[in-house]
Parts: structure tokens; C-alpha cells; sequence
């Protein structure tokens, strides 16, 4: 069931609001009534982290406060840093600089204790976000030296945030391929809202930017991809749904509406239509 509430951060991240809610909903009604609300803290950040990527910034850092509250039930020590790009950038977005300070500065203190691989990869991307004019730029450079290519999201950020902060200064052709790379790593991960996001910029830019090629495979939420690899793989409803914690009527009702998405009629063309997906999707973004 924990994995229920840490697959919402994947959810937030795809911009996938029906799997979010879902799965948020399927873990609270599990682990609230046994007063186990740290184990909701990653629904409560994959909230936040959808918040922002829709221009909610209050609504985002609400819940983001209260995985932060050592007073809050849902306060969780680590998963507060899970999703610290978002909280850093709904602060900044209302000017709240010193709110985004702290968090960063929180999780240098605890990076240095414990060398953490997704702290490390989370401080290359917001060092330079709180950093002042003169020091900004070269953490931007320093980022992209590191090995970010191992947290692609991550990347996909740290572009998309230097490609901002030189188009701002009226630095719009330097920004150009940072914001151009940006939206094509969103676009091969299917985080449709940071593509969306990306290719604003772009446009803003002063360069035409192309519209995402959605693949049939991109339709599909997190979960229904889940369910339709394993009906593919043989799985009855039944045990599908035991396997993701669903009745097996749930599983039933993904299903009906996954064949449409995938141009199908049955259960036995499943693999065959996942397969076609990868390969549309491939030479789209090719």
C-alpha cells in the first residue's frame, strides 16, 4: 500500500490528475484510520508538486507546510525533500525567497550528513534558483558538469530553470537550447505539463516551438499502463487488482477504458498494441 502513496509522485510528475487522486485516496483510506500519516506525506508532497506545475503556488506550499510541521500528523522528515524542486520554485513564484532559502539550506545540512544521491541531484538544480546574480550562473554550469543525466526530471528542470533565468535577462538566444533540451526530455519522459511549460518558454523566446506528438502509449495514465502490461502479460482482473491493491471491478473498469485509448477491442491485443505504442512514440520523438 506504500507503494500506492509514493507512486502519486509519478502521477504529479506525468501531470496525470486521475491516477493522482486515485492512488492518494487509496492510500489515505488505508493508513489515516491507523494514524499512520507519515505514510501519506508522499501524496500530500505529489499534491503540492501538481499544485505548482498548474500555477496553484499557495496551494502547492499548503501542502508542503504540512509535511514540513513537526506539529503536522503527515510530517515526514525525508519525504519533505522528495519534492523540494516544487517547493523551491512555488516560494520563489510568489516571492517568497527566504521560505526557498530555508528549504535549500535544510537540505544541505542533511546532503552533508548523509550524501543522499536525489538530495545531491535536488540541490544541483536549486542552488542556483536562491542564489544571488553573481553565483548563479556558474552553480547553472556546475549542474549541468554533474551527473544529472542519471535523474533525467531533474535535468529536464535544471535546463528548463537556466534557460528562464538567461531569457530573463534578455539573453534569448542562449536560452534557446537549454529550453529547446528541456522540452524534449519532458517530452520523452510523457511530463506533459513541464513539455507544456518548456515550450512556453521557447515560444517566449522568439523560436516556434513544435507540438507534442502524443503517442497512444502517452494517453495512458501510470496506473492504466500497469494494468494493461499486466492483462497483456497473461494476469487475470483478479489477480491484477492483487497486485496493485484494486478490486478486481476497479481493474475491469481501467480496462474499458484502455482499449479505446489503444485503438482496440480485446484483451488478446494488448501486447501487440503496447508494442506499436513504444514504437509511434519512438518516431515521434526521433
Amino acid at each position: 500500500m506504500a507503494a500506492a502513496s509514493t507512486e502519486c509522485l509519478v502521477a504529479a510528475a506525468m501531470g496525470d490528475d486521475e491516477a493522482l487522486d486515485s492512488l492518494g485516496r487509496t492510500a489515505e483510506q488505508f493508513f489515516l484510520p491507523l494514524g499512520a500519516g507519515t505514510f501519506v506525506a508522499p501524496v500530500a508532497m505529489a499534491r503540492g508538486a501538481a499544485a505548482h506545475a498548474v500555477g496553484d503556488h499557495e496551494e502547492a506550499l499548503d501542502h508542503f507546510r504540512r509535511v514540513s510541521d513537526p506539529e503536522s500528523s503527515l510530517h515526514h522528515r525525508h519525504a519533505r525533500h522528495w519534492a523540494a524542486l516544487d517547493h523551491v520554485g512555488a516560494a520563489l513564484a510568489l516571492g517568497r525567497r527566504d521560505e526557498a532559502r530555508r528549504v535549500v539550506e535544510e537540505m544541505e545540512s542533511l546532503w552533508d550528513r548523509t550524501r543522499s544521491p536525489l538530495l545531491g541531484a535536488s540541490l544541483l538544480v536549486t542552488r542556483p534558483l536562491v542564489a544571488d546574480a553573481r553565483r548563479a550562473e556558474a552553480l547553472f554550469e556546475q549542474g549541468l558538469a554533474k551527473a544529472l543525466a542519471q535523474w533525467p526530471f531533474h535535468r529536464g528542470r535544471h535546463l528548463l530553470g537556466y534557460g528562464i533565468w538567461l531569457r530573463r535577462r534578455r539573453r534569448a538566444r542562449e536560452s534557446r537550447p537549454f529550453l529547446r533540451e528541456a522540452r524534449d526530455v519532458f517530452d520523452a519522459l510523457g511530463a506533459a505539463r513541464w513539455y507544456e511549460h518548456a515550450a512556453r518558454e521557447l515560444r517566449a523566446s522568439g523560436e516556434t516551438s513544435r507540438e507534442r506528438a502524443v503517442s497512444a502509449r502517452h494517453r495512458l495514465s501510470p496506473q492504466e499502463l500497469q494494468i494493461a502490461q499486466l492483462a497483456a502479460d497473461g494476469l487475470s482482473n483478479r489477480e491484477i487488482g492483487q497486485h496493485l491493491y484494486l478490486s478486481h471491478r476497479t481493474v475491469g473498469s481501467h480496462l474499458y477504458r484502455i482499449f479505446p485509448k489503444l485503438g482496440i477491442t480485446s484483451r488478446a491485443q494488448l501486447g501487440s498494441a503496447l508494442r506499436h505504442a513504444v514504437e509511434i512514440g519512438g518516431a515521434a520523438r526521433g
